[in-house]
């Protein structure tokens, strides 16, 4: 076990620090020096090093986990937590090509997604070879036995995300590829949605299932809802993606297609597309007012002062890390891709009195977003002035819906210096990041349980240690519960940070054994019109408890292993 000294700067639970050491820190190296180590290696100058470093050391920003494993450690590992892969084509060589390039990106530590959707539907004719198609899911296990074997290598599970569009011919048989928990544990899975089939669903139309622009058959678009809806209701499987509304928000929307996810959908990529992350720990930045020493604010002027150093550091690890690939190398230069988002949201409504899911915590949600969204697309304006803009921007940038809702300051510095980062937001799980610091709420979820039981691993084996929410903890305030909350509190809060994030929100709508399957259903529904880019539920009572792919902790943990909700705190993790 780490020590901890007093007035020490980082995780002051012991159960906290051990866990930050194990994943995070080279062998005997303090949490100071592993923020010293990463903010020499991705700081500009002597002064940005001491700006960022504070930051680092106070938690104010956390790296994800692989930028803080990887910066300025002599292993050869990428500081890229997620990426997706490459098309693939209905061709043997393409499969395999691509199945190659995903073992070498699990295998340094990246999770990955793909789309399944251009292989030929079962027992469609191969003319040159005399034979019948297998399938896209067929093909799925194979990637899921490259999966296996990299574990069998010595590596944690690796994390990926299948993807097939609604409209494909086999689309029922992937719906159902999951429905045990022993079939592809190694993916997670979503449907593609479109906008048209959303359609059919609400004005009971029937819906063409189609490839390469034959129609194989015309099926009830609310029946094939239905069976989508009934196996995430009772398998956890498979989620959903508005892909529509994807493609339609994306600032890139004149250079890419997405098609596809990483494992956590927060990050919506195109082939070989990468991306870089992090979170600020917004409870770091509220204080106690003077006039009433119950009385707390949230520090804004602190926040907007971090932002631009963080967004510089960032921006140096695009430069400056190893890529598994070097098509993910090109795709991660000519745009330049992150992903800042924040965690601590929960406690911060705690702190300031206030009911998460309520009108209030939507209003203070909105505004927290927004001043993060304002601030990285004003930096990353001043970098392309000092830096140069990312190679593939053209004025076509600014068609974009999403840099539209800028305000209209902002856009004026973007026409006149470009822009250094293609997207800059994203709200990721932050599991573990958030449990690093003092189990602080995770991401823009409500606190699971304000004291629960969790098991750590430790060099003597795994111990139970009995850990408080931080807030509970630190103030002896008690947060509202996740099974407190309506589906609804759930729905609003994510719906209210969507607009000022460029790339997806990761969050988990926890549903009750009180919620019917019409109110179930409902939640997607209102998700796709709220303009959300996914959905994802939690039933406890569902037959899988949620996406349970548990792995043991190895001697070196490697970030990226396989996503899971984990029953016992709320939790999602990607690694």
């Amino acid at each position: 076990m780490s020590n901890i000294g007093h007035n020490s700067y980082g995780p002051q639970i012991q159960a906290c620090d051990d866990l930050h050491a194990q994943k995070y820190r080279l062998p005997n190296e303090s949490f100071n020096e592993a923020c010293a180590r990463q903010a020499g290696a991705m700081s500009d100058d002597d002064e940005h090093r001491s700006a960022f470093k504070k930051i680092l050391l106070n938690q104010r920003y956390m790296p994800a986990g692989r930028v803080q494993a990887a910066m300025g450690s002599p292993k050869n590992v990428t500081a890229y937590n997620c990426f997706v892969s490459g098309t693939i084509r209905d061709s043997m060589d393409s499969i395999m090509d691509k199945a190659k390039e995903a073992a070498e990106t699990m295998r340094r530590g990246g999770g990955i997604g793909f789309d399944f959707s251009r292989i030929r539907p079962r027992n469609d004719r191969i003319v040159s070879l005399d034979s019948s198609a297998s399938g896209p899911v067929s093909f799925m296990a194979i990637f899921d036995s490259v999966c296996n074997t990299i574990v069998s290598a010595g590596h944690r599970r690796g994390a990926m995300m299948a993807v097939l569009r609604v409209d494909h011919p086999d689309i029922e048989e992937f719906i159902r590829a999951k429905k045990d928990s022993t079939t592809l544990t190694n993916f997670n899975v979503s449907v593609g949605v479109t906008d048209e089939f959303m359609d059919c669903v609400a004005k009971k139309k029937m819906f063409n299932l189609e490839f390469e622009g034959r129609v194989y058959q015309s099926v009830d678009a609310a029946a094939l809802w239905d069976e989508i809806m009934r196996n995430n209701w009772d398998w956890a499987e498979p989620g959903v993606l508005f892909l529509d509304r994807i493609n339609d928000d994306n600032n890139l929307q004149y250079a890419e297609t997405i098609e596809a996810t990483n494992p956590c959908g927060e990050q919506p990529l195109p082939p070989y597309g990468a991306c870089l992350l992090g979170s600020f720990n917004l409870v770091k930045y509220m204080y106690r007012g003077n006039q009433h020493k119950d009385y707390y604010s949230f520090d804004y002027q602190q926040f907007k002062m971090d932002i631009p150093n963080v967004v510089r550091a960032m921006d140096n690890v695009i430069d400056r890390t190893q890529y598994p690939l070097v098509a993910q190398e090109k795709e991660a230069k000519a745009k330049r891709r992150m992903g800042l988002g924040i965690t601590g949201l929960a406690n911060v409504l705690t702190l300031l009195g206030i009911k998460y899911g309520s009108p209030e915590a939507v209003r203070v949600t909105r505004k927290i977003t927004k001043t993060l969204m304002c601030g990285t697309y004003e930096t990353s304006a001043i970098l392309a002035k000092e830096k140069g803009p990312f190679p593939l921007y053209t004025e076509e940038y600014h068609d974009s819906k999403f840099i539209q809702r800028l305000p209209l300051d902002i856009q004026d510095l973007i026409k006149r210096y470009g822009i250094r980062n293609s997207h800059l937001t994203s709200i990721a799980p932050t599991g573990t990041i958030s449990f690093t610091a003092d189990n602080i709420s995770s991401g823009v979820e409500p606190v699971f349980s304000n004291q629960l039981d969790r098991t750590v691993q430790t060099e003597q084996g795994p111990i139970i240690v009995p850990l408080k929410d931080y807030v509970y903890n630190t103030y002896g305030l008690r947060n509202v519960e996740a099974d407190d909350l309506s589906t609804d509190d759930h729905l609003d809060m994510q719906i209210a940070v969507q607009p000022f994030v460029d790339s997806a929100v990761s969050k988990t709508i926890n549903v009750s054994d009180k919620v019917t399957f019409d109110e179930f259903k409902d939640i997607y529904m209102k998700a796709w019109k709220g303009k959300l880019k996914g959905c994802t539920t939690f039933r406890l009572a569902g037959k899988r408890y949620g996406i349970l792919n548990k792995v043991e902790p190895l001697e070196e943990p490697i970030e990226g292993a396989a996503c899971f909700i984990d029953p016992a705190t709320g939790n999602k993790e990607c690694g």
